[in-house]
């Protein structure tokens, strides 16, 4: 967490550390998903695995530790793979990284009607104003969440965006994953 404020709620420095990790494995990687656990209650009833990710010695008192999951299956939209996971009792929240292009909302008006998602796709890849970004996006079981944009073209950690509510749709499937 060498960049993330510690000011910050547990889930904002949750989902910046997890910002921070994928960054340093560059752009045009697949969707990741992390588990995230309360690093006190991981200290405690999996003193060996606290070790292994080098949480034994860390004075915090409340916060949260995030624990990549194996990765995606390819092939598989993602909100259909969300719409299959189910978290046992230990899990606090999740989180995923995925990359994406983007287009300004002054682009919405150009978007050509009745396209196929195929379609739409290649038109957005190829148009001019396009952004490619990364996006955070974590929740917790008690419907809390946090989100985390980073751009290609500004790739540093002081351009990262932050706030609740800036990947909605994908925040509502994530806390999906957590209902009964």
């Amino acid at each position: 967490m060498s960049n993330t404020p510690m000011a910050a709620s547990p889930l904002t420095r949750a989902v910046l550390e997890i910002d921070e990790y994928v960054s340093g494995l560059g752009w045009d990687q697949p969707a990741r998903l992390f588990a995230l656990v309360d690093t006190v209650q991981l200290r405690t009833q999996e003193p060996a695995l606290a070790a292994q990710l080098g949480l034994e010695a860390e004075s915090e008192t409340a916060g949260l530790t995030p624990i990549e999951q194996d990765e995606l299956p390819s092939g598989k939209p993602l909100d259909d793979f969300l719409g299959t996971i189910a978290w046992p009792d230990a899990v606090a929240g999740c989180a995923l990284s995925v990359e994406r292009l983007m287009l300004p909302p002054s682009a919405e008006a150009q978007v050509p009607q009745n396209l196929s998602e195929a379609k739409l796709t290649k038109w957005v890849a190829q148009h001019p104003e396009r952004q490619e970004v990364r996006m955070t996006v974590a929740v917790l079981r008690d419907g809390s969440r946090e989100s985390a944009i980073r751009l290609r073209e500004k790739d540093t950690p002081t351009e990262v965006l932050t706030g609740p509510d800036l990947v909605p749709g994908l925040a509502e499937a994530l806390t999906a994953t957590f209902a009964d």
